[in-house]
Formats: structure tokens, C-alpha cells, sequence
């Protein structure tokens, strides 16, 4: 089996965190990627953490590892996506 160029490549390969809706991080509207994102976390029976904070960790994974290829308006709409997570759980902002 061919090494993987970069962990992160691996990660999104292999892991079993989350089954994410194909697309996910391409949509345009924050709420949805949130609901999206919540849809994932609720099915998933492998993942390790509750639900909210395994939905939490893949956006966070998805900007982390965008860095700064990651455009000013997409890392908004992201950034929005998770405030939107969090009123979904019923979760405060930090």
C-alpha cells in the first residue's frame, strides 16, 4: 500500500470518526453544513466522543487543515457553520 503524501490525507482516508455527507464543506449556507455535520455526528455509531463534539472536531479538522489556501469568505462561512453547530446543541460560544 502507497504512503499517503500528508497524515491529514490519511486521516480523512481512514478514519471512523464521522461518515460525512458528501460535499459537506462546499456548501454555501453555514446552517446547512451544520445540520449536515449533525446528521453525521447523531448516525455515527463509531464515533468516540458525543455528538456534538465529534461534529465540532471534523469542522475544526476541515479549516485547520485548509490553513491559508483556505479563502477569506469560505473560513467566514465556516466559522458561521460553527455557531450554527453550536445553536444547534444548544451550546454556548467559548
Amino acid at each position: 500500500m502507497e504512503k499517503p503524501k500528508r497524515w491529514s490525507q490519511q486521516v480523512t482516508a481512514t478514519s471512523h470518526a464521522l461518515d460525512l455527507e458528501p460535499g459537506v464543506f462546499t456548501l454555501a449556507d453555514p446552517r446547512e453544513i451544520a445540520l449536515s455535520l449533525q446528521r453525521s455526528a447523531e448516525a455515527s455509531r463509531t464515533r468516540k466522543a458525543d455528538p456534538f463534539r465529534s461534529a465540532m472536531s471534523m469542522l475544526c479538522f476541515y479549516i485547520n487543515r485548509a490553513g491559508r489556501m483556505l479563502p477569506d469568505e469560505r473560513r467566514r462561512c465556516l466559522e458561521a457553520a460553527k455557531a450554527e453547530l453550536r445553536a444547534l446543541y444548544g451550546r454556548t460560544p467559548q
